[in-house]
């Protein structure tokens, strides 16, 4: 595994070692950082662990000494908690920068920043991503930063371990609202992409053959490439929960709302994506929405849940 170089090695923090982060570390290792991790599971780190990284037993152990710090969690409450919970980030003094690539309400990522700053006089910024777990293996993820732009070369360098696009999209929480626009088309895409499928059998289309035949037409995107074929079967691992983009477009509901955004396909999406969860199908991956259009994949993707 290679990884881009950067200007020099650094010591780093890393809070929340799931399907996303525990990869990053693994990126910013090869890059030659020195990584102190930590995760509300401690058994998730040992693999990590046995490529070099220094297992801390709190947020704020892993961040003393730190250049930066480094946060992949599922929402907001679970930010809070590591950042300004007993023996969270915030307790740090001389961290100088925290890089957030949860996906979380952009007023809360304000809230955060300002209270981080108080607190420490480190600077926040919020770096969600998009490209999945390919995109950090490959290193070809898109970040979208938010943030005062103070140790933005530092932080960029950083995070090109694992990204082949970083753009600063302006200040605080202008990153989440970036992202909160990702997720709305990708989960758009892939609601028409389960419909497009369902019709496709019903007409009998191959569906195998559907993703190949649409290459490089205008129907052609990375979602039809990447989930049609794992529509077409589950597969064992999954590649991100259904849960998890029915958190975002629930956000994105949300920001709508206070922000007077119209978004008619959108508040479809969601209730499409809230009927699969009602199904049992939260923790499938986000393909499993095709077993609302073809029934007969249900059993599958609920397996895939482990709910069978």
């Amino acid at each position: 595994m290679s990884a881009p170089a950067t200007p020099r090695p650094l010591t780093l923090a890393f809070c929340g070692l799931g399907l996303m982060g525990a990869p990053m570390v693994r990126r910013l290792l090869a890059a030659g950082h020195t990584v102190r991790v930590w995760n509300r599971s401690p058994a998730k780190a040992a693999p990590l662990a046995a490529l070099g990284a220094q297992v801390a037993a709190t947020p704020a152990e892993s961040a003393e000494g730190a250049h930066g710090a480094l946060m992949c969690l599922f929402d907001a409450d679970a930010v809070e908690s590591v950042v300004f919970g007993t023996d969270g980030l915030a307790q740090v003094r001389g961290l100088r920068w925290l890089a957030d690539h949860s996906s979380i309400h952009p007023q809360r990522t304000r809230d955060f920043a300002a209270r981080l700053q108080a607190a420490s006089g480190a600077h926040w910024l919020d770096a969600p991503v998009s490209g999945g777990i390919g995109g950090v293996e490959a290193g070809t993820l898109a970040i979208m930063v938010g943030g005062e732009a103070t140790h933005l070369d530092e932080a960029f360098g950083v995070l090109r371990a694992y990204a082949g696009n970083i753009t600063h999209m302006g200040s605080s929480g202008a990153g989440q609202a970036t992202k909160l626009c990702n997720q709305t088309l990708v989960a758009t895409a892939v609601v028409a992409l389960a419909e497009a499928i369902g019709f496709a059998e019903r007409n009998g289309i191959a569906i195998e053959r559907l993703a190949p035949a649409l290459a490089g037409g205008w129907a052609d995107s990375k979602p039809l490439q990447v989930f049609a074929p794992r529509m077409a079967q589950a597969q064992p691992q999954i590649i991100g929960a259904l849960a998890t983009m029915l958190k975002d477009i629930d956000t994105v509901a949300a920001v709508a709302r206070d922000s007077g955004a119209p978004m008619p396909v959108t508040g479809a999406v969601q209730q499409v994506l809230r009927m699969a969860d009602a199904m049992g199908l939260g923790e499938a991956e986000l393909s499993a929405v095709v077993a609302l259009m073809t029934p007969q994949r249900l059993d599958a993707f609920l397996a895939q849940a482990g709910k069978q």
